[in-house]
Protein backbone atom coordinates (compact mmCIF):
# COMPACT_ATOMS: atom_id res chain seq x y z
CA UNK A 1 0.00 0.00 0.00
CA UNK A 2 1.20 3.98 0.05
CA UNK A 3 2.28 6.37 2.49
CA UNK A 4 -1.40 7.58 2.27
CA UNK A 5 -2.35 4.78 4.74
CA UNK A 6 -0.95 5.80 7.47
CA UNK A 7 -3.29 6.46 11.12
CA UNK A 8 -4.67 8.21 12.66
CA UNK A 9 -5.44 10.88 10.29
CA UNK A 10 -8.21 13.77 10.50
CA UNK A 11 -9.91 15.12 7.22
CA UNK A 12 -9.55 18.89 7.09
CA UNK A 13 -12.54 21.04 7.47
CA UNK A 14 -14.44 22.32 4.66
CA UNK A 15 -13.48 25.22 2.52
CA UNK A 16 -14.83 28.62 3.58
CA UNK A 17 -16.79 26.52 6.54
CA UNK A 18 -19.36 24.95 4.78
CA UNK A 19 -20.23 22.14 1.93
CA UNK A 20 -23.31 21.90 -0.16
CA UNK A 21 -22.15 18.39 -1.48
CA UNK A 22 -20.10 15.59 -0.74
CA UNK A 23 -18.59 13.30 -3.50
CA UNK A 24 -17.21 10.11 -2.46
CA UNK A 25 -15.31 8.44 -5.46
CA UNK A 26 -12.90 5.47 -4.50
CA UNK A 27 -11.31 4.58 -8.09
CA UNK A 28 -9.37 5.97 -10.63
CA UNK A 29 -12.58 5.43 -12.92
CA UNK A 30 -14.92 6.90 -10.45
CA UNK A 31 -12.40 9.94 -10.05
CA UNK A 32 -12.67 10.64 -13.71
CA UNK A 33 -16.39 10.28 -13.94
CA UNK A 34 -17.12 12.26 -11.13
CA UNK A 35 -14.92 15.09 -12.57
CA UNK A 36 -16.98 15.19 -15.50
CA UNK A 37 -20.40 15.31 -13.30
CA UNK A 38 -19.23 17.76 -11.36
CA UNK A 39 -17.23 20.48 -14.58
CA UNK A 40 -20.90 20.59 -16.13
CA UNK A 41 -22.94 20.57 -12.80
CA UNK A 42 -21.09 23.90 -12.06
CA UNK A 43 -21.48 25.20 -15.06
CA UNK A 44 -25.55 24.90 -13.95
CA UNK A 45 -25.15 25.53 -10.11
CA UNK A 46 -21.69 27.83 -9.56
CA UNK A 47 -21.44 28.58 -6.34
CA UNK A 48 -22.30 25.39 -4.60
CA UNK A 49 -19.35 24.48 -2.21
CA UNK A 50 -18.23 20.58 -2.85
CA UNK A 51 -15.70 18.72 -0.96
CA UNK A 52 -14.77 15.15 -1.67
CA UNK A 53 -13.09 11.77 -1.06
CA UNK A 54 -11.74 11.24 -4.16
CA UNK A 55 -8.43 11.66 -6.46
CA UNK A 56 -6.86 14.04 -8.81
CA UNK A 57 -9.37 14.78 -11.57
CA UNK A 58 -12.14 15.87 -8.99
CA UNK A 59 -8.83 17.97 -7.61
CA UNK A 60 -8.83 19.39 -11.53
CA UNK A 61 -12.57 20.32 -11.66
CA UNK A 62 -11.82 22.36 -8.53
CA UNK A 63 -13.23 20.23 -6.00
CA UNK A 64 -11.48 20.37 -2.54
CA UNK A 65 -10.18 16.67 -1.75
CA UNK A 66 -10.43 15.78 1.86
CA UNK A 67 -8.62 12.88 1.34
CA UNK A 68 -6.91 11.00 -1.84
CA UNK A 69 -9.31 7.75 -1.98
CA UNK A 70 -7.84 6.46 -5.35
CA UNK A 71 -4.13 6.07 -3.46
CA UNK A 72 -5.89 3.84 -1.10
CA UNK A 73 -7.93 1.82 -3.27
CA UNK A 74 -7.63 -1.96 -3.47
CA UNK A 75 -9.15 -5.03 -4.67
CA UNK A 76 -10.60 -7.80 -3.60
CA UNK A 77 -11.14 -9.84 -0.15
CA UNK A 78 -7.67 -10.74 0.34
CA UNK A 79 -6.29 -7.34 -0.18
CA UNK A 80 -9.24 -5.43 1.81
CA UNK A 81 -8.58 -7.75 4.99
CA UNK A 82 -4.92 -6.69 5.06
CA UNK A 83 -5.89 -3.29 5.63
CA UNK A 84 -8.79 -3.69 7.56
CA UNK A 85 -7.81 -1.22 10.07
CA UNK A 86 -6.83 1.30 7.63
CA UNK A 87 -10.40 1.45 5.88
CA UNK A 88 -12.22 1.45 9.50
CA UNK A 89 -10.67 4.68 10.71
CA UNK A 90 -11.68 6.40 7.64
CA UNK A 91 -15.32 5.10 7.72
CA UNK A 92 -15.34 6.55 11.17
CA UNK A 93 -13.45 9.03 10.49
CA UNK A 94 -15.75 10.26 7.28
CA UNK A 95 -18.97 9.50 9.41
CA UNK A 96 -17.44 12.18 12.21
CA UNK A 97 -17.11 14.52 9.23
CA UNK A 98 -20.35 14.19 7.82
CA UNK A 99 -21.90 14.80 11.43
CA UNK A 100 -20.12 17.63 11.64
CA UNK A 101 -20.48 19.48 8.41
CA UNK A 102 -23.66 18.60 7.27
CA UNK A 103 -23.41 18.84 3.72
CA UNK A 104 -27.20 19.03 1.68
CA UNK A 105 -26.40 15.72 -0.46
CA UNK A 106 -24.02 12.64 -0.58
CA UNK A 107 -23.25 11.62 -3.98
CA UNK A 108 -21.56 7.96 -3.69
CA UNK A 109 -19.71 7.63 -6.57
CA UNK A 110 -19.61 3.40 -7.68
CA UNK A 111 -17.21 1.52 -4.84
CA UNK A 112 -19.59 0.10 -3.43
CA UNK A 113 -18.16 -1.79 -0.56
CA UNK A 114 -17.27 1.11 1.03
CA UNK A 115 -20.20 3.77 -0.17
CA UNK A 116 -22.98 1.22 0.73
CA UNK A 117 -21.72 1.01 4.55
CA UNK A 118 -21.43 4.50 4.90
CA UNK A 119 -24.87 5.35 3.50
CA UNK A 120 -26.16 2.39 6.25
CA UNK A 121 -24.11 4.25 8.88
CA UNK A 122 -26.13 7.71 7.73
CA UNK A 123 -29.40 6.12 7.79
CA UNK A 124 -28.48 4.57 11.44
CA UNK A 125 -27.25 7.62 12.98
CA UNK A 126 -30.34 9.46 11.76
CA UNK A 127 -28.37 12.21 9.53
CA UNK A 128 -29.62 11.08 5.98
CA UNK A 129 -33.19 11.93 4.60
CA UNK A 130 -34.46 8.28 5.03
CA UNK A 131 -32.86 7.69 8.75
CA UNK A 132 -34.80 10.86 9.60
CA UNK A 133 -32.20 13.70 9.08
CA UNK A 134 -31.67 16.32 6.25
CA UNK A 135 -28.69 15.08 4.03
CA UNK A 136 -29.55 13.53 0.83
CA UNK A 137 -28.04 10.22 -0.45
CA UNK A 138 -27.90 10.04 -3.95
CA UNK A 139 -26.03 7.37 -5.47
CA UNK A 140 -24.25 7.32 -9.41
CA UNK A 141 -23.16 4.37 -11.10
CA UNK A 142 -24.67 1.73 -9.80
CA UNK A 143 -22.88 -1.07 -8.21
CA UNK A 144 -23.34 -4.10 -10.45
CA UNK A 145 -26.17 -5.60 -9.03
CA UNK A 146 -26.76 -7.32 -11.86
CA UNK A 147 -23.38 -9.42 -11.59
CA UNK A 148 -23.65 -10.33 -7.72
CA UNK A 149 -25.22 -9.70 -5.04
CA UNK A 150 -28.49 -8.62 -6.30
CA UNK A 151 -30.63 -8.70 -3.05
CA UNK A 152 -28.55 -5.38 -2.17
CA UNK A 153 -31.09 -3.56 -4.14
CA UNK A 154 -33.67 -3.86 -1.42
CA UNK A 155 -31.18 -2.44 1.04
CA UNK A 156 -30.01 -0.05 -1.10
CA UNK A 157 -33.63 1.44 -1.45
CA UNK A 158 -34.19 1.86 2.02
CA UNK A 159 -31.09 3.78 2.07
CA UNK A 160 -30.46 6.07 -0.78
CA UNK A 161 -33.11 8.57 -2.05
CA UNK A 162 -31.97 8.47 -6.22
CA UNK A 163 -29.68 6.53 -8.50
CA UNK A 164 -28.11 7.92 -11.62
CA UNK A 165 -26.98 4.52 -13.45
CA UNK A 166 -25.31 4.36 -16.97
CA UNK A 167 -25.98 1.96 -18.95
CA UNK A 168 -29.33 1.39 -20.20
CA UNK A 169 -30.46 -1.71 -18.95
CA UNK A 170 -30.25 -1.17 -15.22
CA UNK A 171 -33.22 1.06 -14.32
CA UNK A 172 -34.86 -2.56 -15.06
CA UNK A 173 -32.92 -4.10 -12.44
CA UNK A 174 -34.09 -2.10 -9.55
CA UNK A 175 -37.85 -1.77 -11.04
CA UNK A 176 -39.04 -4.15 -8.19
CA UNK A 177 -37.70 -1.83 -5.48
CA UNK A 178 -39.46 2.31 -4.67
CA UNK A 179 -35.49 3.53 -5.18
CA UNK A 180 -36.00 6.39 -8.41
CA UNK A 181 -33.43 5.20 -10.87
CA UNK A 182 -32.93 7.02 -14.08
CA UNK A 183 -30.14 6.11 -16.96
CA UNK A 184 -28.39 9.28 -17.00
CA UNK A 185 -25.69 8.29 -20.23
CA UNK A 186 -22.38 6.54 -20.43
CA UNK A 187 -19.53 9.59 -19.81
CA UNK A 188 -17.55 8.19 -22.16
CA UNK A 189 -20.67 9.64 -24.51
CA UNK A 190 -20.70 12.95 -23.34
CA UNK A 191 -19.95 15.65 -25.69
CA UNK A 192 -16.70 17.29 -24.52
CA UNK A 193 -15.71 14.04 -23.20
CA UNK A 194 -12.05 13.35 -25.12
CA UNK A 195 -10.92 9.75 -25.62
CA UNK A 196 -7.82 8.78 -24.02
CA UNK A 197 -7.29 6.24 -27.47
CA UNK A 198 -8.11 6.19 -30.78
CA UNK A 199 -7.83 3.74 -33.30
CA UNK A 200 -4.58 3.67 -36.19
CA UNK A 201 -3.64 0.00 -37.99
CA UNK A 202 -0.09 1.68 -38.27
CA UNK A 203 0.29 2.58 -34.29
CA UNK A 204 1.91 0.58 -31.51
CA UNK A 205 0.10 -2.27 -29.46
CA UNK A 206 -1.65 -0.75 -26.31
CA UNK A 207 -0.75 -2.64 -23.00
CA UNK A 208 -3.33 -1.48 -20.25
CA UNK A 209 -2.84 -3.82 -16.99
CA UNK A 210 -5.66 -1.62 -14.69
CA UNK A 211 -4.89 0.88 -11.98
CA UNK A 212 -4.60 -0.91 -8.83
CA UNK A 213 -1.38 -2.38 -7.29
CA UNK A 214 -2.20 -5.76 -6.31
CA UNK A 215 -4.07 -6.39 -9.86
CA UNK A 216 -1.18 -4.76 -11.95
CA UNK A 217 1.19 -6.80 -10.46
CA UNK A 218 -0.21 -9.79 -11.50
CA UNK A 219 -1.58 -9.19 -14.49
CA UNK A 220 1.07 -6.92 -16.37
CA UNK A 221 3.80 -9.74 -16.51
CA UNK A 222 1.16 -11.72 -18.74
CA UNK A 223 0.53 -8.88 -20.63
CA UNK A 224 4.46 -8.25 -21.26
CA UNK A 225 5.13 -11.99 -21.95
CA UNK A 226 2.05 -12.17 -24.25
CA UNK A 227 3.42 -8.84 -26.74
CA UNK A 228 6.70 -10.62 -26.09
CA UNK A 229 5.93 -13.52 -27.84
CA UNK A 230 4.06 -11.91 -30.79
CA UNK A 231 7.02 -9.46 -31.03
CA UNK A 232 6.14 -8.01 -34.34
CA UNK A 233 5.30 -4.44 -33.00
CA UNK A 234 6.03 -2.07 -30.25
CA UNK A 235 3.65 -1.49 -27.63
CA UNK A 236 2.51 1.59 -25.07
CA UNK A 237 1.65 1.14 -21.42
CA UNK A 238 -0.61 3.80 -19.88
CA UNK A 239 -0.15 4.06 -15.70
CA UNK A 240 -2.60 6.04 -13.12
CA UNK A 241 -0.04 6.67 -10.55
CA UNK A 242 3.65 7.17 -9.57
CA UNK A 243 2.60 3.73 -7.52
CA UNK A 244 1.67 1.97 -10.21
CA UNK A 245 4.69 3.37 -12.44
CA UNK A 246 7.02 1.69 -9.93
CA UNK A 247 4.80 -1.66 -10.29
CA UNK A 248 5.50 -1.54 -13.90
CA UNK A 249 9.37 -0.87 -13.91
CA UNK A 250 9.41 -3.82 -11.36
CA UNK A 251 8.32 -6.10 -14.16
CA UNK A 252 11.63 -4.51 -16.36
CA UNK A 253 9.82 -3.92 -19.78
CA UNK A 254 12.09 -3.93 -22.72
CA UNK A 255 13.12 -0.84 -24.12
CA UNK A 256 10.82 -0.74 -26.97
CA UNK A 257 7.95 -0.96 -24.57
CA UNK A 258 7.09 2.55 -23.50
CA UNK A 259 5.83 3.81 -20.37
CA UNK A 260 3.05 6.72 -20.52
CA UNK A 261 0.90 8.44 -18.17
CA UNK A 262 -2.98 7.74 -17.82
CA UNK A 263 -4.30 11.07 -19.89
CA UNK A 264 -1.57 11.39 -21.93
CA UNK A 265 -3.49 10.46 -26.03
CA UNK A 266 -2.59 7.75 -27.42
CA UNK A 267 -3.41 5.30 -30.51
CA UNK A 268 -2.90 1.86 -30.73
CA UNK A 269 -3.71 -0.74 -33.64
CA UNK A 270 -4.28 -3.99 -30.67
CA UNK A 271 -4.91 -3.59 -27.11
CA UNK A 272 -4.18 -6.91 -24.48
CA UNK A 273 -6.26 -5.16 -21.66
CA UNK A 274 -7.89 -6.16 -17.76
CA UNK A 275 -11.09 -5.65 -17.83
CA UNK A 276 -11.67 -2.21 -16.14
CA UNK A 277 -12.60 0.80 -17.36
CA UNK A 278 -10.28 1.74 -19.98
CA UNK A 279 -11.32 -1.78 -21.79
CA UNK A 280 -14.67 0.29 -22.40
CA UNK A 281 -12.39 3.33 -23.70
CA UNK A 282 -10.80 0.94 -26.29
CA UNK A 283 -13.81 -1.02 -27.45
CA UNK A 284 -15.69 2.23 -27.97
CA UNK A 285 -12.80 2.93 -30.15
CA UNK A 286 -13.05 0.48 -32.06
CA UNK A 287 -9.34 -1.01 -31.03
CA UNK A 288 -9.55 -4.94 -31.61
CA UNK A 289 -8.01 -6.82 -28.70
CA UNK A 290 -8.58 -9.10 -25.94
CA UNK A 291 -8.85 -9.19 -21.96
CA UNK A 292 -6.09 -11.06 -19.86
CA UNK A 293 -7.36 -10.87 -16.02
CA UNK A 294 -5.49 -12.82 -12.83
CA UNK A 295 -7.20 -12.53 -9.40
CA UNK A 296 -5.72 -13.09 -5.80
CA UNK A 297 -6.33 -17.56 -5.93
CA UNK A 298 -8.82 -16.76 -3.27
CA UNK A 299 -10.28 -14.17 -4.49
CA UNK A 300 -11.18 -15.94 -7.74
CA UNK A 301 -12.45 -18.79 -5.92
CA UNK A 302 -15.02 -16.95 -3.95
CA UNK A 303 -15.76 -15.31 -6.88
CA UNK A 304 -16.96 -17.51 -9.05
CA UNK A 305 -19.11 -18.93 -6.51
CA UNK A 306 -20.93 -15.02 -6.11
CA UNK A 307 -20.60 -13.83 -9.46
CA UNK A 308 -23.01 -15.15 -11.89
CA UNK A 309 -22.25 -13.44 -15.56
CA UNK A 310 -21.22 -14.53 -18.78
CA UNK A 311 -18.68 -12.47 -19.95
CA UNK A 312 -16.14 -10.67 -17.16
CA UNK A 313 -15.56 -7.04 -19.55
CA UNK A 314 -18.94 -4.67 -19.78
CA UNK A 315 -18.52 -4.34 -23.74
CA UNK A 316 -18.71 -7.58 -24.17
CA UNK A 317 -21.82 -7.78 -21.30
CA UNK A 318 -23.28 -5.26 -23.29
CA UNK A 319 -23.01 -6.62 -26.87
CA UNK A 320 -23.72 -10.07 -25.24
CA UNK A 321 -20.95 -11.49 -27.30
CA UNK A 322 -17.28 -11.44 -26.96
CA UNK A 323 -15.99 -8.41 -28.73
CA UNK A 324 -12.64 -9.32 -26.39
CA UNK A 325 -12.48 -12.41 -25.76
CA UNK A 326 -11.44 -13.19 -22.04
CA UNK A 327 -8.66 -14.94 -21.12
CA UNK A 328 -8.66 -15.25 -17.36
CA UNK A 329 -6.55 -16.85 -14.71
CA UNK A 330 -4.33 -19.88 -15.91
CA UNK A 331 -5.81 -19.10 -19.70
CA UNK A 332 -3.89 -15.80 -20.22
CA UNK A 333 -0.87 -17.13 -21.36
CA UNK A 334 1.88 -16.12 -23.78
CA UNK A 335 1.17 -18.30 -26.19
CA UNK A 336 -2.67 -17.36 -26.20
CA UNK A 337 -2.08 -13.41 -25.78
CA UNK A 338 0.02 -13.59 -28.74
CA UNK A 339 -2.12 -15.51 -30.66
CA UNK A 340 -4.68 -12.71 -30.64
CA UNK A 341 -2.19 -9.90 -30.87
CA UNK A 342 -1.39 -11.64 -34.16
CA UNK A 343 -5.05 -12.08 -35.32
CA UNK A 344 -6.30 -8.49 -34.15
CA UNK A 345 -3.50 -6.98 -36.91
CA UNK A 346 -3.67 -9.51 -39.71
CA UNK A 347 -7.63 -10.41 -40.00
CA UNK A 348 -9.57 -8.15 -41.71
CA UNK A 349 -12.38 -9.57 -40.99
CA UNK A 350 -11.51 -8.90 -36.96
CA UNK A 351 -11.56 -5.29 -38.04
CA UNK A 352 -14.83 -5.17 -39.42
CA UNK A 353 -16.55 -7.12 -36.43
CA UNK A 354 -14.81 -4.77 -33.81
CA UNK A 355 -16.11 -1.85 -35.89
CA UNK A 356 -19.79 -2.97 -36.14
CA UNK A 357 -19.50 -3.80 -32.58
CA UNK A 358 -18.05 -0.37 -31.50
CA UNK A 359 -20.93 1.39 -33.36
CA UNK A 360 -23.22 -0.98 -31.53
CA UNK A 361 -21.85 -0.02 -28.25
CA UNK A 362 -21.97 4.02 -28.70
CA UNK A 363 -25.55 3.79 -29.79
CA UNK A 364 -26.95 1.86 -26.93
CA UNK A 365 -25.13 4.46 -24.30
CA UNK A 366 -25.86 7.70 -25.68
CA UNK A 367 -27.49 10.53 -23.53
CA UNK A 368 -30.71 9.94 -21.96
CA UNK A 369 -33.98 11.40 -22.78
CA UNK A 370 -33.70 13.33 -19.27
CA UNK A 371 -30.54 14.72 -20.12
CA UNK A 372 -26.77 14.38 -18.74
CA UNK A 373 -25.80 13.36 -14.65
CA UNK A 374 -25.30 17.57 -14.18
CA UNK A 375 -28.90 17.16 -14.76
CA UNK A 376 -29.86 14.45 -13.06
CA UNK A 377 -27.63 16.14 -9.77
CA UNK A 378 -29.15 19.33 -10.35
CA UNK A 379 -32.84 17.90 -9.71
CA UNK A 380 -31.83 16.26 -6.70
CA UNK A 381 -30.56 19.09 -5.33
CA UNK A 382 -33.43 21.49 -6.11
Amino acid sequence: MTDTLKLPFRLPPPTGGRVDLLIIAGEHSGDQHAATMVREFQAKRPGLAIAALGGPELAKAGVQVLHDLTASSVVGLVEVLKNYSFFKALFNETLRWIAEYRPRAVCFVDYPGLNLRLAEALCERGLSVKGGGAIKLLYYISPQIWAWKAGRRFTMARHLDAMGVIFPFEPACYADTALPVEFVGHPFLAEDHEPPVRYDPDAPVLLLPGSRKQAVARIFPVLLAGHTAYGKRDAIVLYPSEDILGVLRAANPPTNVRLLPTGTQVAASAVLTSSGTMSMHCALAAIPGAIAYRANPLTYILGRMLVKIEYLGIANLLLKEPMYPEYIQGAATPKALAAELDDCLGNIDRLIRTQSQAERLRASLRRSANGTVADWLARQLD
